[in-house]
């Protein structure tokens, strides 16, 4: 679970970062790096793609600066997958929704993919 988000910073079960994460159900944070900083494209999410996930969510900064392109959204609605795009303080509350909701519901824990830019 994301415990807390401000500009540049993001704190997930205890431990903290300072640069742009990929945080997948299973609780595993991974370093998100992108070819274009403000610019998700369809390669920069390639691996998440791979878990096949049921939700992918995208954080696009503080002031929701960073775009997500129409052919990394097209890719992931073509899969079935569902997008949400929102400003990082809402999508990690979103994501965090989602990851206990599933499970407490559900019974099962909804494979949900976060991809967290932290400042702009």
């Amino acid at each position: 679970m994301i415990e807390e988000y401000h500009f540049g910073f993001i704190r997930i079960s205890g431990k903290s970062y300072d640069y742009d994460i990929e945080v997948r159900w299973t609780d595993e944070v991974l370093p998100w790096q992108r070819k274009e900083g403000h610019v998700f494209d369809l390669e920069d999410i390639q691996r998440a793609l791979e878990q096949n996930p049921e939700s992918i969510i995208f954080g696009t900064g503080a002031s929701g600066i960073a775009k997500v392109t129409e052919s990394a959204q097209r890719a992931i609605k073509d899969r079935g997958i569902e997008l949400i795009i929102d400003k990082t303080e809402e999508a990690v509350k979103t994501f965090n929704v989602i990851k206990e909701y599933s499970k407490e519901e559900d019974g099962k824990q909804k494979k949900v993919i976060g991809f967290f830019h932290l400042t702009c």
